[in-house]
């Protein structure tokens, strides 16, 4: 019986060797051209379960509406009136929709909703702050520093001045009227019953004696208002024109 020789049991280890590294580079090509594929339907795996859960799924839903900076509007009022519903996806919540709808009411001065993850819908706002009460229509409403009506009152607060009005009086000459209320001065508040809005430019104050300034527009009101202090300190009339206040003019 022959055995294998030296040389031959070599030739057949080294070709065993051979063998083996290349199926190690064949695995190597074929793991090169599949793990492009592989990477590829794992993130896209990953993607899919993600929408799923952001859009679709229960896991991120709306569970809370939280509302700050309400305080004459009550809280459920703006989370109704914003129409976010629980349960709806958190990342559908139409934001902007919500906003509009919040910033509809004539109390909000600014609104700002945003979401909260996981799972809440946080709506931010700043009311409005009455400067003067205004009556419209038999009703005492609040007027703001941008001429904007809001709320009501069933008695007018004693420390709002007032303005007097009429229904049909332009958003335009209110705006001034406000203006001109916050450039008076407490000591020239203090002597007015009531500011009268007529127009963009009829602006008078009536004071609590009967006396009347004639004003005009908002115009230099911060001026108007030291002229007006100054005349009533020093002259005695009933009409005092400070429409002009360079040239001032009084009226018995």
């Amino acid at each position: 019986m022959r055995t294998r020789g030296p040389k031959k049991a070599g030739a057949a280890a080294a070709a065993e060797r051979t063998r083996k590294r290349f199926a190690r580079r064949q695995w190597r090509r074929r793991w090169l051209s599949w793990r492009y594929v592989v990477v590829a339907v794992l993130v896209l795996a990953l993607v899919g379960t993600g929408v799923y859960g952001v859009w679709f799924s229960a896991w991120l839903d709306v569970e809370e509406v939280r509302v700050t900076g309400a305080e004459s509007i009550s809280a459920d009022e703006i989370r109704e009136r914003s129409g976010v519903e629980s349960g709806t996806p958190l990342a559908r919540v139409d934001l902007d929709s919500a906003e509009a709808k919040v910033g509809a009411l004539a109390e909000v001065r600014r609104v700002d909703v945003s979401r909260s993850w996981p799972d809440a819908v946080v709506i931010e706002i700043e009311e409005r702050a009455a400067i003067a009460v205004v009556e419209l229509g038999g009703r005492l409403r609040g007027m703001d520093e941008e001429g904007v009506v809001f709320g009501s009152y069933k008695r007018a607060p004693s420390n709002l001045p007032r303005v007097h009005t009429k229904v049909s009086t332009s958003a335009a000459a209110l705006r001034e009227g406000a203006q001109v209320v916050s450039a008076m001065p407490e000591s020239l508040s203090l002597l007015v019953d009531y500011v009268e809005v007529a127009s963009i430019d009829e602006i008078s104050l009536v004071l609590k004696d009967g006396r009347r300034a004639v004003w005009g527009s908002a115009d230099d009101s911060a001026l108007k208002a030291r002229v007006l202090g100054d005349l009533l300190s020093t002259t005695e009339a009933q009409v005092y024109d400070v429409s002009v206040p360079s040239r001032p003019a009084t009226r018995p």
